[in-house]
């Protein structure tokens, strides 16, 4: 990509498109297109179409989306599985018809199968039944990726699909409703560090395994895919390396400095038992994650502690 390609960065704001927005600019990169979701509505078709005629970007970097964790996947179904499935064919579709060179769209490792061996190969996906708390936004995205791949395949298009791990970071989303798991614990320690609580509540068992990828890093890797990689077949970025609900819950703890009880919900779900990426296609292309997920969990509560005051 050439310096000043004008770059269109859906979902901006978010945890992945903040994250792309911060290393595209840190590399020089000065001709960004970026629109908040009421200056354009993603899930409005003549709206995207227009946004890209008029525009006409040259690349585009997919991390808008609707997201959230078990609770918000288990209570708003409908909304996780249709506006997820409206963003992705809009964008897509409109890049295509407006010549974008190159696009990449962001998945999820919900994709793979709940019971699927580990560590998730690419080619794993559908090979099996999906976990039952995230399917919604898990058929949504492989229908992204299966899109970016007929446009290949029909019209020519240099569009590529990454499936990055559990991410964290600066412009997360710490809402207890809707909240992934980190950042929740995050704020959970937090608040009961702040009003001297004697004990924190993890939901389930505390045994399932998840892998955590700090968001910069993932951005750095996406910049280096669009540079490096343009081929149909998906690609997984992580870390490779997972560690349990419980030793994630203690390590947040510790960098929070809080003294309490940790306590765990057994009666809440698990979700997937284990879940960690198999990085080795991404190591073979030149790329591996710099970050450990203990200085990640150290920025990730600076930022936290500075945006919540």
């Amino acid at each position: 990509m050439q310096k000043d390609a004008k770059i269109y960065v859906a979902g901006h704001r978010g945890l992945v498109g903040s994250a792309i927005v911060r290393k595209l600019q840190s590399e020089g990169y000065t001709n960004l297109l970026l629109r908040t979701s009421t200056e354009l509505n993603l899930t409005n078709q003549a709206a995207v179409q227009k946004f890209f005629s008029e525009e006409k970007p040259d690349y585009v970097f997919m991390a808008a989306a609707r997201v959230g964790g078990i609770l918000a996947n288990n209570s708003y179904p409908a909304d996780f599985i249709y506006d997820n499935l409206m963003i992705e064919a809009n964008v897509i579709n409109a890049s295509y018809q407006s010549n974008v060179k190159k696009l990449l769209f962001l998945g999820s490792s919900c994709i793979y199968p709940k019971l699927a061996t580990q560590p998730l190969k690419e080619d794993y996906l559908l090979t099996g039944s999906l976990e039952p708390t995230n399917e919604w936004y898990a058929i949504a995205k492989i229908a992204g990726i299966k899109l970016c791949q007929a446009f290949r395949r029909q019209y020519g298009c240099s569009y590529i699909s990454v499936m990055p791990t559990n991410l964290y970071g600066p412009n997360d989303n710490f809402d207890l409703e809707t909240s992934h798991v980190l950042p929740a614990l995050l704020r959970k320690f937090h608040e009961a560090k702040i009003n001297g609580q004697s004990n924190v509540t993890v939901w389930g068992t505390g045994t399932p395994v998840r892998e955590f990828l700090y968001v910069d890093d993932l951005a750095d890797a996406c910049l280096f895919l669009m540079q490096h990689y343009s081929e149909e077949g998906i690609v997984n970025i992580g870390t490779g390396v997972g560690l349990t609900i419980r030793e994630l819950a203690q390590k947040i703890k510790m960098v929070v400095g809080f003294e309490g009880e940790l306590l765990f919900d057994v009666t809440k779900p698990d979700g997937t038992p284990i879940k960690i990426n198999d990085v080795s296609l991404l190591r073979s292309l030149g790329w591996e994650a710099k970050t450990d997920l203990d200085s990640g969990l150290r920025l990730t509560y600076e930022w936290y502690k500075n945006q919540y005051k």
